[in-house]
């Protein structure tokens, strides 16, 4: 049995200036996923509504941090990302989930979350 894993460490709220506690929330904080399976994280914040968009990041040892999907309610930007690698749910502004699928080797990572507010901003993938 091979088992991989997956830290999720510490949260970020994305907003400039901001010190102290982000109201941002991720569960598990370590995850150990058995090779092949699924690993499924979870995000939410304190924040209002306001706070509806949200980030899912991974910095895998030694690489710098990439982005992997931006979601709101209503869209998911995963730019050039693998859908059938990696899904995203966000039903509420509050919270959404992460999911790595048939998890592999190079799937360990540290994974984390970060929330901002709606702005009329264009997130374009790099």
């Amino acid at each position: 049995m091979i088992s991989i894993i997956i830290t999720l460490t510490f949260s970020l709220q994305w907003t400039p200036g901001f010190a102290g506690d982000s109201g941002v929330t991720q569960s598990p904080t370590v995850l150990w996923v058995e090779k092949g399976n699924s690993a499924e994280m979870n995000c939410s914040h304190n924040k209002d509504a306001s706070y509806s968009q949200m980030y899912w990041f991974r910095q895998q040892q030694g690489k710098p941090m990439e982005l992997i999907v931006f979601t709101t309610t209503s869209t998911k930007d995963f730019g050039s990302f693998d859908q059938n690698k990696f899904s995203a749910i966000k039903e509420k502004p509050e919270s959404g989930s992460f999911t790595v699928m048939n998890v592999e080797s190079d799937d360990s990572a540290l994974y984390f979350c970060a929330v901002s507010e709606h702005s009329d901003t264009v997130l374009l993938h790099g």
